[in-house]
């Protein structure tokens, strides 16, 4: 194929361009959203009140959950990660949630010994917070 000016590799640097423009956009669009499966947000609402989360974070919704020990839990449906290095996702938000020591030895979150069902629950809850 010959090249002229104006020709079909203009156009075809132009579409380049514009896909790779479109591949810079914010990390968080191109990933699906957080969404917990099978879980109960009301139940796990409550259950974070029962394992005492409010006394080390704030969580919006609830009650005395006003600690400043660990990070505000405020939109946390719309983070990429937890801890610094788990994409955020209902199933490693659990595993989180019941091993905090396994995915960050010697974080200051402590190991409640969250149950498998439980920890679904409160999943649940923390990722409708957008």
């Amino acid at each position: 194929m010959r090249r002229t000016p104006g020709g079909p590799l203009p156009w075809l640097a132009t579409l380049a361009a514009l896909v790779a423009v479109g591949a810079c956009s914010t990390p968080g669009e191109q990933l699906p959203p957080a969404e917990a499966q099978l879980g109960d947000p009301d139940r796990g609402a409550a259950l974070i009140t029962d394992y005492g989360c409010g006394s080390c974070h704030v969580i919006p919704g609830l009650e005395q959950a006003d600690g400043l020990v660990g990070p505000p839990l405020t939109s946390f449906g719309r983070r990429m990660y937890i801890a610094g290095n788990l994409p955020n996702n209902a199933e490693n938000l659990q595993y989180w949630i019941r091993e905090p020591q396994d995915v960050e030895p010697g974080t200051a979150m402590p190991d409640l010994g969250v149950s498998r069902v439980d920890a679904r629950d409160i999943a649940a809850y923390l990722l409708t917070l957008e």
